[in-house]
């Protein structure tokens, strides 16, 4: 049954909302595998370049625990993982899912485990997509192409953490590339024909809302099909709660945010998939800004906004 627009359930009035005002990750799946699918997120047990010495040894400034905190060890039995990550969000509504391996960077790893750790989860039936979390200074030929192979049997998606394409952030979140090799990454992920995602972050400490908005309209022309918005959260055990104790920097209030999130999405092309439109840390480290802890209330906020303002993605996209 069809309920008349004032009377639809809240739950699609956000589904609606996404649809009219941008291209969200929901309705896209539905779209595509004409069902309900759900993300799985999954630890590989990886580490990191900027953790293990290679590059440093704290990680990103940002960093509490490699975006993990929600995310199902798999150590050497992938289907028992699934399960367990299944039984997490059961009740969901979900018929099938997308594997995530989300914890640190997701192609650090030598060849052979990366192949018998990926090829297993693909095997899973109730896998339809295999997303992994990485980083671009972590892909070597030799992946890639374990990837692409891959990709022949179900969708392979490769999730990268820009966050920025300003030089002096990156620096400051001792992020650990150059923009540069962002740029080829992306190029050589596109002619293996992989699924590039990009995640950006809304706001890093001396950013303007006008280079935030730049670095949403530069992912959206390199060629990524789809997009993670990320709200900056100081997490405790970082060196950013750190500097915002000392008061550094301020966190955005929810209005400011949501004003920059507009911004965004009018300036990437219409056609890019937006895979999220904020985040939320685990509550228990949460530092600030504490209204992200109120999930629920945030996004009602943010569809509010959206039609208020009549948002359209891609309205103010320039190729």
């Amino acid at each position: 049954m069809r309920f008349p627009k004032p009377f639809l359930k809240q739950s699609e009035k956000r589904s609606e909302a996404a649809m009219t005002h941008y291209r969200s990750l929901n309705s896209w799946l539905k779209e595509t595998y004409g069902r309900k699918v759900y993300k799985l997120a999954l630890d590989g047990g990886f580490t990191c370049p900027t953790r293990d010495g290679s590059k440093g040894t704290n990680g990103c400034i940002f960093c509490a625990g490699g975006s993990g905190d929600f995310s199902i060890p798999v150590n050497d039995n992938v289907a028992e993982a699934v399960e367990m990550a299944k039984s997490v969000v059961d009740g969901k509504g979900a018929e099938k899912y997308i594997a995530y391996f989300q914890s640190y960077t997701g192609t650090y790893a030598p060849l052979e485990r990366l192949r018998a750790l990926y090829s297993q989860t693909i095997e899973h039936p109730d896998i339809v997509a295999l997303s992994i979390g990485t980083r671009p200074d972590c892909l070597e030929d030799d992946v890639l192409d374990l990837l692409a192979e891959l990709n022949k049997a179900k969708p392979i998606w490769v999730e990268l953490g820009l966050q920025t394409i300003h030089p002096e952030s990156a620096e400051y979140i001792r992020r650990g590339y150059s923009l540069d090799v962002f740029d080829d990454a992306v190029s050589r992920l596109l002619e293996r024909k992989l699924t590039v995602i990009v995640h950006m972050i809304i706001g890093l400490p001396g950013e303007t809302p006008e280079m935030m908005r730049q670095t949403a309209e530069y992912i959206g022309n390199i060629g990524a099909q789809g997009i993670k918005f990320q709200l900056l959260h100081v997490l405790e055990g970082t060196d950013l709660a750190k500097d915002y104790r000392e008061g550094k920097f301020r966190t955005l209030s929810l209005d400011e945010y949501i004003r920059i999130l507009e911004s965004c999405i009018e300036s990437i092309p219409p056609e890019m998939v937006v895979h999220r439109l904020t985040g939320d840390g685990a509550k228990r480290s949460l530092i600030a800004p504490l209204w992200s802890g109120d999930k629920k209330r945030v996004l009602n906020e943010i569809n509010a906004a959206f039609d208020r303002d009549q948002i359209v993605q891609g309205s103010r996209h320039a190729r």
